[in-house]
């Protein structure tokens, strides 16, 4: 028999980017006007709030909100503040979402409208989108959790994205974060 190869996807926890990589190719998603605004969004998702393509692609307008001049999305709760410039190139996507001037989906809510009537953009396509811009899609969200709970507790992370407690807890102590020692409560007792 000959030989078979079988391929296959690695399922290790990629290396995350150094931070300032992470920075860096945010800076680049925001002023590259070469790239479709979708796939700016859909990365800074990624990038900055660690948000999986099949999340990214549940999102509809109505988990962007705009209060007093504040944008912010909801991933979880409460929802998420989104900073500039991000929040005006997110504000211009959702005045100019694809697919929505035909005929399949006139009122679509999807944050990402797909092409098939009624749904959303698929996470594989978005995967195969960033791919092809040659973004390093599991070391960035990977980058991106790590340094989302070295700056807050893992819990409180976990609420605002949508992410579970333990999951959280557990990427903090792997990246040698110091807030599991943090009393919460009121401390002015």
């Amino acid at each position: 028999m000959p030989t078979v190869t079988v391929p296959h996807r690695s399922t290790s926890n990629p290396a995350p980017l150094a931070q300032h990589r992470r920075l860096t190719l945010l800076r680049q998603i925001v002023n590259r006007e070469d790239v479709p605004l979708q796939d700016r969004v859909a990365a800074t998702l990624l990038l900055l709030y660690a948000q999986p393509f099949t999340r990214i692609a549940r999102l509809t307008s109505d988990d962007v909100l705009q209060e007093n001049g504040e944008v912010q999305v909801r991933l979880g709760d409460p929802p998420s503040p989104v900073p500039e410039p991000f929040a005006r190139i997110l504000l211009a996507h959702l005045d100019q979402r694809p697919n929505t001037m035909t005929a399949a989906n006139p009122d679509s809510r999807w944050l990402f409208p797909g092409r098939r009537a009624g749904q959303p953009m698929t996470p594989e396509t978005f995967e195969l989108r960033l791919r092809h811009l040659g973004f390093p899609i599991l070391r960035g969200r990977t980058s991106a959790i790590r340094h989302l709970v070295l700056q807050a507790p893992a819990p409180v992370i976990a609420r605002m994205l949508g992410y579970n407690d333990d999951h959280t807890t557990r990427i903090s102590e792997e990246a040698g974060g110091t807030w599991r020692h943090y009393a919460p409560g009121d401390h002015w007792r």
